[in-house]
């Protein structure tokens, strides 16, 4: 299970991982929007956030079931300790990590190409992201088996050290 803020890399190290390890990968996010045939931004802006996260739980329990998956949850699964619980019943949590400048920088270059991530509190996105990771870092921190800072690292490069922690993790 990999979790982390908005922008992190959970996605695209989560799909390679998959990919090496010849399973399926889910994203939560990805997995609400097909469930629910529109985007994240559309039910957040009709029916609001509590929507969105009663509907990220429903998922997170009926996944988290599943085995032989690598999932990438939405930035904020975490925040419901349930979710947590849920998640590491089958493996472990992978916290991935990154500074909030980093973040706002790839969050910029995702909406370059389409993707639009909602605001989650209507401030500034700088300001959203720095006040989220001082409550999310604690969150994330607890949660996670492994973690792994992202910043100035390729995809690549946090697949390799994904890859190394759990076969260590593994080993004892």
């Amino acid at each position: 299970m990999l979790v982390g803020y908005r922008c992190s890399g959970k996605s695209s190290v989560g799909e390679i991982l998959a990919r090496e390890w010849g399973i399926d990968f889910w994203d939560t996010d990805v997995l609400i929007e097909k469930n629910a045939g529109c985007s994240i931004e559309e039910i957040v802006s009709t029916y609001g956030w509590d929507r969105f996260r009663a509907m990220e739980r429903k998922l997170i329990e009926a996944v988290s079931k599943k085995e032989n998956l690598v999932i990438a949850s939405g930035g904020g699964a975490v925040v419901d300790e349930r979710n947590v619980k849920d998640l590491k019943r089958n493996g472990w949590i992978v916290w991935l990590g990154a500074s909030a400048e980093v973040l706002r920088a790839r969050m910029d270059e995702a909406k370059k190409g389409g993707q639009v991530r909602p605001s989650l509190t209507g401030a500034d996105p700088q300001e959203e992201i720095q006040q989220l990771l001082r409550v999310r870092d604690p969150i994330y921190g607890a949660a996670a088996d492994i973690a792994i800072d992202t910043s100035g690292l390729s995809v690549n490069e946090v697949v390799d050290l994904v890859r190394e922690a759990l076969i260590e993790r593994q080993e004892r």
